[in-house]
């Protein structure tokens, strides 16, 4: 993941830097799920997945998208879309629910490819432009943000 611009030395995108590991860690689980036709597998990752994802994306559109959007309106609209496209295909196996569709894990796997071109979009555009163009003020408003949300990650010690 990106380490040039020391974004990550703000809490607020390092935290969701660590979030986006994680969810890479975990799609690394789906292919030899998918491969050994492990469908109850795949829906359990897709549910960590949706859990480390639900309050990561309300950190984002309720505290660093708004921030954003004003300069780069395109582009914030895109990446939400995406979420609404990837949360879909997670929530199908949400509640335990092993998904009946014998092309739900192909639908998944290709909402994971989505999702690890999305995280590499905002940890290369978004966080460094975060970086350069948010005031103290909406810092503090991403940082509320993920007070309210919470986390599927523990904090770093500080």
């Amino acid at each position: 993941m990106c380490e040039y611009c020391g974004c990550q030395s703000l809490a607020s995108i390092d935290e969701l830097t660590r979030e986006h590991e994680e969810v890479v860690r975990l799609i690394s689980h789906l292919r030899p799920a998918h491969q050994d036709g492990d469908m109850a597998r795949m829906a359990q990752v897709a549910r960590e997945i949706a859990t480390v994802l639900g309050p990561h994306t309300q950190v984002e559109e309720h505290g660093l998208f708004p921030a954003m959007a004003g300069d780069f309106p395109e582009q914030i609209a895109a990446l939400e879309d995406e979420h609404r496209r990837i949360e879909a295909v997670l929530a199908e196996a949400a509640g335990g629910v092993t998904p009946s569709d014998p092309a739900w894990p192909d639908r998944l796997l290709a909402a994971m490819a989505v999702l690890r071109d999305h995280i590499l979009k905002e940890q290369d555009g978004v966080f460094p432009a975060a970086l350069a163009n948010l005031s103290t003020e909406q810092w503090e408003a991403v940082e509320a943000e993920r007070l309210k949300a919470g986390g599927a990650l523990s904090r770093p010690a500080a």
